[in-house]
């Protein structure tokens, strides 16, 4: 049986923590686009910005040179509304930061736009940056060019159809799809048990540094779980797909009241924790700056004192590990406005009066 506790900004309430998060917000450079709904993959000290509602650009941002530069175009045909853009590891290379090529999906559409799903061979567009100084312009130029005509005819760094082994394009709709990107085949479909249309939701896949998943022992045998996490308004889910049954479960979990209300905010999971940016409650036109922390392990939501600098939806939040940021990029103010901004916020250890419990689920 499940026992919900809700408690709103009660002091009598509030859970002193020895270690938890502060938020605090510094500019970065602007952006080179107005981005609302982007999508963003990082890459070593690369964060690689892959288009967005109204943008079919591309642009890697260098952590370390506060710089970006162009990569490539999203199909002139492509509609970028609900598209998705993940890094696919390498299963061979036991560090996938050793990698100088990664491979890049892009998969999206709605319906009321044409589907895809495209593939992107990077390599990074910032190698031929040797910080000589002395180079002339028109050398720099050159090598550039030539670089770039490298990557087209070894076809690095544009997006291309995602393919079958019989040269057949493959795409990725609705629902819960398992795909093996090893046998490019589909091994299951599913249906969420959700009550309404899922759209502009946070879905993250829990592991332990956000992007590795861990191996589960059983019984002296090795058996791959997945574990997933899906919030869309008053909507939470646990969902575990086992691969040797080939076998998708699926768990309630608690949404705070606080944030059911608001779609298009920004999120990002460290480790056992999903934070959330912003927002947007469609129904009573209201804009969000709050900042939400839901911890997986304890199964309950937190809210900070701290928020954005200003209210902000559509935006899209991405850890850097390199340095500990989380950056917040692009989005739509509380004018409607589409912006091109950019900053960042340390994850430190230290202040635990900046969060207060705002939920709390206890299982009995």
């Amino acid at each position: 049986m499940a026992k919900q506790i809700t408690t709103q900004n009660s002091p009598e309430t509030e859970t002193e923590r020895s270690q938890q998060i502060t938020t605090h917000f510094q500019t970065l450079k602007e952006l080179p686009i107005q981005l609302e709904q982007s999508q963003c993959v990082l890459h070593k000290h690369e964060l690689l910005i892959c288009g967005c509602y109204v943008e079919r650009a591309c642009y890697s941002y260098h952590t370390l040179k506060d710089e970006y530069k162009f990569i490539c175009e999203y199909p002139s045909d492509v509609k970028l509304k609900g598209h998705c853009v993940v890094k696919l590891l390498d299963s061979n290379s036991n560090n996938d930061k050793d990698n100088n090529q990664i491979t890049l999906l892009s998969f999206g559409g709605s319906l009321i736009t044409k589907r895809h799903t495209l593939m992107m061979k990077y390599v990074s567009v910032w190698s031929d940056d040797n910080n000589n100084d002395d180079e002339n312009e028109t050398n720099k130029s050159e090598k550039l060019n030539d670089l770039n005509r490298l990557n087209k005819s070894n076809n690095y760094n544009q997006w291309l159809p995602f393919i079958d082994n019989h040269n057949h394009p493959l795409i990725i709709g609705r629902d819960q799809d398992m795909f093996d990107l090893n046998t490019f085949q589909f091994t299951k479909h599913d249906t969420l048990p959700a009550k309404n249309i899922i759209y502009y939701h946070c879905f993250v896949s829990k592991s332990e540094n956000g992007q590795v998943q861990e191996m589960i022992k059983t019984n002296q045998k090795n058996e791959q779980n997945y574990q997933m996490l899906l919030f869309f308004k008053d909507t939470g889910l646990s969902i575990e797909y086992d691969e040797d049954n080939n076998t998708f479960q699926f768990h309630q979990l608690p949404v705070c009241k606080s944030i059911a209300p608001f779609k298009l905010y920004a999120y990002v999971c460290i480790n056992d924790i999903i934070l959330f940016f912003g927002g947007y409650n469609w129904e009573k036109k209201i804009y969000s700056k709050s900042v939400y922390k839901y911890s997986i392990r304890e199964n309950e939501w937190m809210t900070f004192q701290n928020t954005l600098p200003s209210p902000l939806y559509g935006c899209v939040a991405i850890l850097s590990e390199e340095d500990n940021h989380i950056h917040i990029i692009g989005g739509i103010d509380d004018e409607d406005t589409i912006v091109s901004t950019h900053m960042k916020t340390k994850v430190r250890v230290c202040d635990p009066s900046q969060l207060v419990m705002v939920y709390l689920f206890i299982l009995i």
